[in-house]
């Protein structure tokens, strides 16, 4: 553990003393650019005030190094994790590895789709352990992994290397029908951590807390998760502001007229986020993910923004995310109807399914009650109708559409923006490439 820490310190020490180093650091702090710098690093801290506070709300009063399990399919009263699901139960740990590698084991799913993914504190997916990435690990009786973390070594079975000591295991298993849950909830039984029962952090300011408090939280995060030396350009600039790794940050050497210059440069990163979380760019009607969700490397615009509106996003190989364009960018304001005509099934290993969510005025998605209590329709919906020529319609509207339509009906919120989001679980090749692409949704 002591090996750990040293090396872990010197890591904070090797980046703050590169920023030190850098010209840019030196030119900016000279310039003043408070502005600049707070609009920057309110962006780049954003996944990490998000995940901790997930952590926060998912382990009040529990400890870290364990699964907490979701014994049902998530509806409209849960509002933890932005844009969620409604095929898959959730098991959620939240690992620590401070005080060495912990053990992790993970049942083999049979036919059923069971994937664990490994995010760090800065929302990269470390690995996603299922059978299209592990299929020999996971044998009949299940796989055993060891988590080791930075600067750690580690002599357990399957050893997958984490980039930060803290992160989030973050498991998804489908359920196939009302009548599958109890199946379900089993396999959420054979999972397992095994470590140090560590309680989990807290008191972590929110994304629309004061500035002080938003960088101080930031600053403890930076220092208990170290940023990786290819972001030292990035925290360069950050350096008229004052925050900086391994750093504690001192909201009192800021004047008043320094606070109003930061304000004013988080407002900037707020609308700018949010802004780009509702817009999209399109292809035949559907926002297509970029190739680097998940490992978004120095992208912190993207990352940013996929902390907002779908924290926990998987990579492009496991999972497509697709938000079909509405008449504001991904919001849909009209009543309806609309029609998504599929002519043939989306091609996929796994499953795929589109689900409706309303729209808050930050961009977050949440799942909207309804009166057939549906929040999705995919390859596994129960009494959907398909046409003549077997394509199927899947018809959206605020309102009952009527006569056969109603079997095929996806419930819009009674008022108010909504979005979509199609996913297409363990996709195809021709899917990932865009041999294969969604028709656009239709206002009829």
């Amino acid at each position: 553990m002591k090996v750990a820490a040293q090396m872990d310190r010197r890591a904070f020490l090797a980046v703050t003393g590169a920023i030190a180093m850098l010209p840019a650091a030196r030119a900016l702090a000279a310039q003043g650019d408070l502005k600049g710098a707070a609009r920057e690093a309110w962006i780049y801290a954003l996944p990490l005030i998000e995940m901790a506070n997930t952590r926060q709300a998912q382990s009040p009063g529990l400890v870290v190094n364990r699964f907490h399990h979701v014994r049902k399919l998530t509806d409209p009263s849960r509002r933890q994790v932005t844009a969620p699901n409604n095929d898959t139960l959730f098991s959620s740990a939240w690992f620590d590895l401070s005080q060495g590698p912990v053990t992790l084991t993970v049942p083999n799913g049979g036919h059923r789709y069971l994937a664990v993914q490994l995010l760090d504190m800065y929302t990269n997916t470390n690995a996603c352990i299922s059978k299209r990435t592990f299929s020999r690990e996971i044998g009949p009786e299940g796989g055993t992994f060891t988590l080791v973390g930075p600067g750690q070594r580690s002599k357990g079975p399957n050893p997958i290397h984490l980039a930060t000591p803290h992160g989030w295991a973050l498991a998804r298993i489908l359920v196939d029908g009302p009548d599958d849950l109890n199946a379900a909830c089993a396999a959420q039984d054979l999972l397992s951590l095994s470590g140090p029962a560590i309680p989990a952090a807290g008191g972590y300011a929110r994304r629309n807390a004061a500035p002080a408090d938003y960088f101080t939280s930031a600053a403890r995060l930076l220092q208990s998760d170290p940023p990786p030396r290819q972001d030292r350009t990035a925290l360069a600039r950050f350096a008229a502001l004052g925050l900086r790794p391994g750093k504690p940050f001192d909201p009192g050497r800021l004047s008043a007229s320094d606070l109003a210059e930061i304000e004013a440069g988080i407002a900037e990163a707020r609308s700018k986020i949010v802004s780009a979380g509702k817009s999209a760019h399109f292809i035949d009607g559907w926002s297509y993910p970029k190739a680097n969700l998940g490992n978004f490397e120095q992208d912190y615009d993207y990352r940013a923004i996929v902390a907002l509106v779908g924290l926990a996003a998987n990579t492009p190989e496991e999972a497509l995310y697709l938000s079909p364009q509405g008449e504001s960018g991904r919001l849909f304001t009209d009543d309806g109807p609309y029609r998504l005509q599929l002519p043939t099934p989306p091609p996929v290993e796994a499953f795929w399914s589109l689900t409706m969510y309303e729209a808050t005025d930050e961009g977050q998605l949440y799942l909207t009650a309804n009166p057939l209590d549906r929040y999705s329709i995919g390859d596994r919906t129960k009494g959907l109708r398909t046409n003549s020529d077997g394509s199927l319609d899947i018809w959206i509207s605020r309102s009952d559409p009527g006569g056969d339509r109603t079997a095929n009906w996806l419930p819009a919120p009674a008022s108010g923006p909504f979005s979509l989001s199609f996913r297409a679980y363990w996709p195809r090749e021709e899917f990932r490439d865009g041999r294969y692409r969604l028709p656009p949704i239709e206002r009829v």
